[in-house]
């Protein structure tokens, strides 16, 4: 055998010796030390997000604080725009689209930019969450480090998922909900494969949290004995955050609609959209401070039971952080859901223990902050229709284990009712209402992995319009084709086909030979391919015709031929192809 010399290593990468170790033991490497990178990325977001708040407060008293938020969105959306040309965006459906349609592929600048502009629109008092954007560092930190070592497509999702989940762990400081979040979300696949070193990468991102912040709940609660009146309560509470959801949901959609539409009849500069909404959050802020930023402050009162505003009060909270989430995320902000959801679903919970205690007041209920705890639940498994992501989350977040059959109860009742209104969750309807929602092994993302170019079929006999039928008979007596495309002889332009089952009765009748030509009875009418059609396109046009082939035609100009033959051909192997891993 050759020796494997240095040389041979940084020239070949695809031969490193730790590609001859087995394929799941290389998944699990790479995926600690992907962990590990995402894991300093969510602590260097946590620690600008300090920076920012402590330097921000200093201006906070001034009449003119309102244009905070605003011009922290508008300078982030023109670092996002013109110092990094990247368009603004959520941050996880950007993960989700190139999982699903690029095999997770991701550039190197992804891996900052968000950090970057979140801490400038949430640190500044945007309504809205750093897990979003250390979601989509940790991602590309593990989809540049996948290529770095020559990783295949199935290999590099895995760790594009291994970023995700140890970003979402340490911020969180939450190992299984990075877990989840990911499978359930980000990757869409529950297999062992994918499981393992996501785990191992979740652990390694929570740890790394733990060590430079200490092992500390993110929201700390008392311990509640739930009784089985309060669990049947949890059932309006689950249906009452499941409504909050739906709300939640189409506030953010009709708030970028509305922004969109004013920007583009005033012809506005990019960065007025969340200028406007910052400085809208920032007017609603002045009045009720617990809206601004993430919202954990209002939070932690609220699960230990300290809120103490009333019922109209709380309920006017609750509306005004759904409105200064929508006005931030919906205005072009960046940042995540997460945060907001977990504000919205304490207020949610508080909201509705005071509601019922109104209605009973001598039940006894459970204290107001086991509510407030099932309520983020209740938002959080609302919005992402992820129930195991909600439950997980909150149990991590609160070491609120005492409660998990409550919880488990919100969390799935939630995301099912809210299912019913909205059938894809915030982060993924865009992507589904455009078609780029294709989860592995389905029939939609095996046929995105394979082009029309791919399958043109090229062995067809070009007749043309002007030939006799007793000419065409002759190349018919060569062919194996039962299609033959027709072609003007002077132009070269295509002008129809012809199909030997629609003119059998005339090739048998010799009379016709020298008096019958081909453009009397070709079809003109003839549905065509384009090489950039898309293939579940295609087939649907097939289905719907009954047709078995269609011409593929560029410029007027026959290129080939394509089969469902061919298709089914290709579709198989291709999907053996993304069993194979």
């Amino acid at each position: 055998m050759a020796r494997f010399s240095t040389l041979n290593i940084w020239r070949y990468p695809s031969r490193w010796i730790l590609f001859r170790l087995d394929d799941r033991l290389l998944l699990i490497i790479i995926g600690a030390i992907v962990g590990i990178c995402s894991g300093l990325a969510a602590v260097a977001m946590y620690q600008g997000l300090l920076a920012m708040f402590n330097w921000m407060n200093h201006y906070r008293g001034y009449w003119w604080a309102f244009l905070l938020p605003g011009c922290g969105a508008a300078i982030a959306a023109i670092f996002l725009e013109k110092i990094l040309k990247e368009g603004a965006g959520h941050g996880v459906p950007e993960v989700v689209y190139s999982v699903v349609r690029y095999g997770g592929l991701m550039r190197l600048r992804s891996s900052f930019s968000r950090i970057i502009s979140g801490c400038l629109t949430i640190g500044s008092g945007g309504s809205a969450g750093p897990e979003a954007p250390v979601v989509m560092s940790g991602a590309a930190i593990g989809s540049n480090i996948a290529q770095f070592f020559s990783l295949n497509d199935r290999q590099r999702v895995a760790i594009v998922g291994c970023g995700s989940a140890g970003a979402l762990a340490a911020i969180f400081n939450a190992p299984i909900t990075g877990l989840v979040f990911t499978i359930e979300v980000i990757v869409g696949e529950w297999s062992a494969v994918n499981i393992v070193p996501i785990a191992i990468a979740s652990v390694a991102g929570a740890e790394v949290c733990r060590l430079l912040h200490g092992n500390q709940f993110l929201f700390s609660s008392l311990d509640f004995n739930v009784d089985l009146v309060d669990t049947l309560a949890c059932v309006g509470l689950a249906v009452f955050t499941a409504a909050a959801s739906v709300l939640l949901t189409r506030a953010l959609r009709h708030s970028n609609k509305i922004s969109n539409k004013l920007s583009n009849k005033f012809s506005m500069p990019f960065w007025w959209r969340p200028f406007v909404g910052g400085c809208l959050v920032g007017l609603i802020g002045l009045a009720l401070p617990d809206v601004l930023g993430e919202g954990y402050h209002a939070i932690r009162l609220m699960v230990k039971g300290l809120f103490s505003q009333g019922l109209m009060f709380v309920t006017i909270l609750m509306l005004a952080k759904i409105t200064a989430t929508a006005l931030t995320l919906g205005w072009g902000g960046s940042g995540g859901i997460f945060a907001p959801c977990l504000a919205i679903g304490s207020f949610s919970g508080l909201v509705f223990h005071r509601f019922i205690d109104f209605l009973g007041p001598g039940v006894g209920w459970v204290d107001e902050g086991c509510f407030a705890l099932l309520g983020m639940a209740g938002l959080t498994s609302g919005m992402l229709q992820a129930p195991l992501t909600g439950i997980f989350l909150i149990v991590e977040v609160t070491g609120g284990y005492g409660v998990i059959l409550p919880l488990i109860l919100v969390s799935a009742v939630s995301s099912t009712v809210t299912h019913a209104f909205e059938p894809a969750s915030f982060y993924l309807k865009e992507l589904v209402e455009k078609g780029h929602y294709l989860r592995p092994r389905t029939d939609g993302r095996v046929l995105a992995d394979l082009t029309v170019r791919e399958l043109v079929e090229k062995d067809c006999i070009v007749v043309y319009k002007n030939m006799k039928l007793g000419d065409f008979a002759n190349i018919v007596k060569k062919s194996h084709r039962n299609f033959f495309p027709v072609e003007d002889e002077n132009t070269g332009d295509f002008v129809g086909m012809i199909h030997l089952d629609d003119i059998r009765q005339y090739l048998f009748n010799p009379i016709l030979y020298e008096t019958v030509f081909l453009e009397q009875i070709m079809h003109t009418h003839v549905e065509t391919v384009d090489l950039d059609d898309d293939l579940p396109d295609v087939l649907e046009r097939m289905d719907a015709k009954n047709l078995f082939s269609m011409p593929v035609v560029v410029n007027n100009r026959f290129i080939g031929m394509i089969s469902k033959a061919t298709l089914l051909d290709k579709y198989r192997s291709e999907l053996m192809v993304q069993s194979y891993y």
